[in-house]
């Protein structure tokens, strides 16, 4: 019968290894579980002929030979890694060793990032290392949330369902994300389309006016001035000095926007100071207020439920929050509760969530719901997020017809005016 060396933990959360005798792997595991262990990997050795009078045996573990390594550039999407997660997660609660499921769920990937990893992390729990430790020597792929609650799962000896809870997790987060995203897309557009339509009139339209008027010698309004000064900007010829046209500029200003912003908020206080900011914008600050209390207690929420410390799940929460304001908040909370505090209190005198998130927490630590509380917190906010975003798109509709409507007038008067004079003078001259 053949012999299956394995490493386990007991229910106090210690390594030991073994060996057990069984006809599968499957039977393997179920012989190491009944024991009331919790196998993190099951290996079978293969019996050596060897020398000696009795016929003497020596046992080796049958290596895996090495994998060609992909070359792959760029992370890992969350996409990939939420299916990934869900498919362990069944894989595990179907029984299989640990070992054997991320390694038929690393011979099914496509060559990419998530293969090679999968392949570092196979190599890792193969010799003898825990699934979370292995995973936390692959940080741009398991981020600390991941790895704590799959180190949850592991000393509980419920990996299936920290699993499937860590997908479910990762799951409304996509979501909350394309929501936000995909309403934002049409306006985005629009604006893009309209920047382009107006630097084109500005380059082609009113440069074929301005020789119109020069030719009859009208006498031009200050807005007519000020357009064809614009429009002469735009296309480079305001003046000599004046090196690069202004069509490039406007038509690079978003990308250099966003990178001006992305340098900004690599330095700690210009990340403080752009998130206090963007909080206290009308109607987006009140949006992503909203998306953050959302992402904090559902973090939270999942990392309590999954039996990690709360002084360690805080400063996780903490970590991947992405909002400063609320980082700040979370730190106060979590030096209170080490002093034997409540996390009611500094969360309410930060004053970054509504009352109702604060009371609701409240109840929670009293009746020692917490987590259950906190993932209600989550669902609500959710569904006001939802809300948020279709009041926002319904603001920016009419916003934008009006900004769009007035940039179009001011062109169409500019342009107009002096062919009025033109006409006045054309019919006194007769």
């Amino acid at each position: 019968m053949p012999t299956y060396a394995y490493d386990a933990m007991n229910n106090a959360g210690k390594k030991t290894s073994g060996t057990v005798e069984a006809t599968t792997a499957e039977e393997a595991v179920k012989k190491i579980r009944s024991q009331g262990l919790f196998p993190s990997s099951v290996k079978e050795q293969k019996v050596a002929g060897g020398t000696g009078g009795g016929g003497a045996k020596k046992v080796r573990d049958v290596k895996k030979k090495k994998k060609g390594f992909n070359i792959s550039f760029g992370g890992v999407s969350t996409k990939k890694l939420t299916l990934f997660t869900r498919q362990l997660s069944t894989l595990q609660d179907a029984g299989l060793p640990l070992l054997r499921s991320i390694q038929i769920l690393e011979s099914q990937q496509r060559p990419g990032a998530l293969k090679n990893v999968l392949q570092g992390v196979a190599e890792e729990v193969e010799s003898g290392t825990s699934l979370s430790e292995s995973m936390a020597k692959f940080p741009r792929c398991f981020d600390r949330l991941y790895t704590k609650m799959v180190a949850a799962g592991e000393v509980g000896g419920v990996l299936d369902v920290i699993l499937q809870r860590l997908a479910e997790f990762m799951e409304k987060g996509q979501r909350l994300k394309r929501r936000i995203i995909g309403a934002l897309i049409y306006p985005a557009v629009v604006i893009f389309i309209a920047v382009l339509i107006v630097t084109g009139i500005m380059y082609f339209v009113i440069p074929k006016f301005q020789e119109i008027f020069e030719d009859f010698d009208v006498k031009l309004p200050q807005l007519t001035i000020f357009m064809i000064n614009s429009s002469k900007w735009v296309a480079g010829t305001a003046s000599k000095d004046q090196v690069v046209p202004g069509a490039i500029w406007v038509l690079c200003s978003p990308i250099i926007i966003f990178l001006f912003f992305k340098l900004i908020r690599k330095t700690n206080p210009g990340r403080a100071v752009t998130d206090i900011i963007v909080l206290r914008v009308p109607v987006i600050g009140t949006l992503l207020r909203k998306t953050a209390i959302a992402r904090f207690t559902r973090t939270l929420g999942t990392l309590i439920s999954a039996g990690v410390p709360i002084l360690e799940a805080i400063l996780i929460t903490r970590d991947t929050s992405g909002n400063y304001v609320f980082e700040r908040a979370l730190t106060k909370v979590h030096d209170s509760i080490r002093e034997g505090e409540t996390f009611a209190v500094p969360l309410r005198e930060a004053k970054v969530c509504d009352a109702i998130v604060v009371n609701m927490i409240d109840v929670g630590e009293e009746t020692g719901d917490l987590d259950v509380m906190l993932m209600k917190i989550a669902d609500n906010y959710d569904e006001e997020v939802d809300v948020a975003v279709a009041s926002l798109l319904s603001l920016l509709e009419p916003f934008m017809v009006v900004i769009l409507g007035g940039i179009v007038l001011i062109i169409v008067l500019a342009l107009f005016l002096p062919l009025v004079s033109m006409i006045e003078s054309v019919s006194g001259g007769k």
